[in-house]
């Protein structure tokens, strides 16, 4: 990598590493798996960088999006499930309401859980979240729909009196 690209790298690094933790962290549940996440998409990133430098944040993402569908599927098959876990004592403020939603994003189906973390989250649009994960606007809106709806069955207490919603998940 040149001296030009390389600093341009570490500029985009700097300025976005927070955001894309953010992003990883909602995929996949896990602050340890978030910096992994987000490492290895970095990784990916910096052979294709001359050429994706002027504009690298879609790129980054769907790296990102596809690189945790993938983390899934493999780790699914090395998880073991236990019946029972022991209870731990509530510690520090009160946040069940972002432990509900950060627990029911986990339950959803991956590709789910990309399009809402993009949509809702990082605010994308449906364009730009379609191209970020390589499908069609039409697959966005129908996986944004069965999510919201399966999100809405798991925690219907988010929604605040005024129909605002407390975890910003309105579609």
């Amino acid at each position: 990598m040149r001296d030009a690209d390389s600093h341009s790298f570490e500029e985009f690094v700097a300025a976005r590493r927070p955001a894309l933790l953010r992003t990883a962290f909602l995929l996949t549940g896990q602050a340890a798996d978030a910096e992994d996440l987000v490492q290895t998409t970095l990784i990916k990133v910096v052979p294709r960088w001359g050429r994706i430098k002027d504009n690298p944040e879609a790129y980054v993402r769907k790296v990102l999006a596809r690189e945790a569908t993938t983390r899934w599927r493999t780790r699914r098959w090395r998880e073991t499930v236990v019946a029972h876990l022991p209870e731990r004592e509530a510690t520090g403020p009160d946040l069940t309401s972002g432990v509900a939603v950060r627990d029911a994003l986990l339950r959803l189906a991956p590709r789910q859980r990309a399009v809402i973390v993009l949509r809702y989250y990082d605010d994308l649009a449906e364009r730009e979240t379609a191209a970020t994960l390589g499908v069609s606007i039409g697959t966005v809106k129908s996986q944004t729909s069965d999510a919201l709806a399966r999100l809405r069955a798991s925690i219907p207490d988010l929604d605040a009196p005024d129909g605002s919603s407390v975890a910003g998940l309105r579609g």
